[in-house]
């Protein structure tokens, strides 16, 4: 498989033989690591900056909140921002999310992760029941 950058927002994967050419946009690759970050027990949410936050209040939900992706040739760098659980290990929690988010990616997309970073931006005191 070969990829090439295009407009630095999509990302081409074309194979030999085959009948046209697939584009992944950088935002579906943040989407990807986003949704699969918030699958593992202990994440509480994305975190995001203060225009995502304006717009999470105004409705609009923005499924690549917290998430900074960096598509070169076939490999991408991830960079997530998380609040966690109040009470869960913070290391086991962030390698889970490690391995949840490039598992997805490399399944989803072909595209080798060289790393994901996690940085945890707090944690919620709240129980909810």
């Amino acid at each position: 498989m070969v990829a090439e950058t295009e407009n630095r927002s999509t990302h081409k994967l074309y194979e030999k033989d085959k009948i046209g050419e697939v584009q992944i946009a950088d935002e579906v690759v943040a989407i990807i690591a986003g949704l699969a970050a918030t699958e593992v027990e202990g994440v509480d949410s994305m975190a995001g900056n203060i225009t995502n936050e304006l717009v999470g209040k105004l409705g609009m939900r923005n499924l690549s909140k917290g998430v900074k992706i960096d598509v070169t040739e076939e490999n991408v760098c991830v960079d997530l921002s998380l609040y966690l659980k109040y009470g869960y290990n913070i290391p086991d929690v962030s390698a889970k999310v490690q391995e949840r988010v490039k598992s997805a990616i490399e399944n989803m997309t072909g595209l080798a992760v060289l790393e994901v970073n996690v940085k945890i931006a707090g944690v919620n005191m709240s129980e909810e029941k």
